[in-house]
């Protein structure tokens, strides 16, 4: 199978803080752009920023809906937490650590654009959890039993 990757496309209500806070902030490459919408290179895969003339509300948690990248180093997750934090980026959670000792052991922080667009960024201390780990029921933060946060 060729490599592929990602698009996504999300709701904004201005292209100037778009580009402040995903070019500017995160460090995005910036694509094509007009009045309507912006392409953002988000860790190779594509992001489209359309504009709405609808509000946009905030999520009252982190779930559902969000996105972002799985680092395949933790420097390099560790060296945009140190970038957000340097930019001054609105944390949805900070950074932590879950499921420390067990093979889904992973390290990540949410972000929340001006938009209110949840995005994640993780690292996994063993790889093969991002698909694996069958045998594990436990995604995320919020309660195998009861579906709570």
């Amino acid at each position: 199978m060729h490599s592929m990757m990602f698009h996504v496309a999300f709701p904004v209500s201005n292209i100037p803080d778009t580009k402040a806070f995903y070019v500017d902030g995160l460090g995005c490459g910036l694509g094509r752009e007009n009045r309507h919408c912006v392409i953002l290179n988000l860790g190779g895969n594509q992001l489209v920023a359309h504009m709405t003339q609808e509000p946009l509300l905030p999520q009252k948690a982190i779930y559902p809906r969000h996105f972002g990248l799985i680092f395949s180093s933790e420097a390099d997750w560790q060296a945009l937490l140190d970038r957000a934090i340097a930019q001054g980026l609105r944390f949805r959670e900070t950074a932590k650590r879950r499921f420390p000792g067990l093979p889904l052991e992973h390290m990540t922080f949410f972000l929340e654009d001006p938009f209110y667009n949840v995005l994640e960024f993780k690292y996994y201390v063993h790889p093969e959890a991002i698909f694996g780990s069958q045998d594990y029921e436990q995604i995320g933060d919020r309660d195998v039993v009861s579906g709570s946060v």
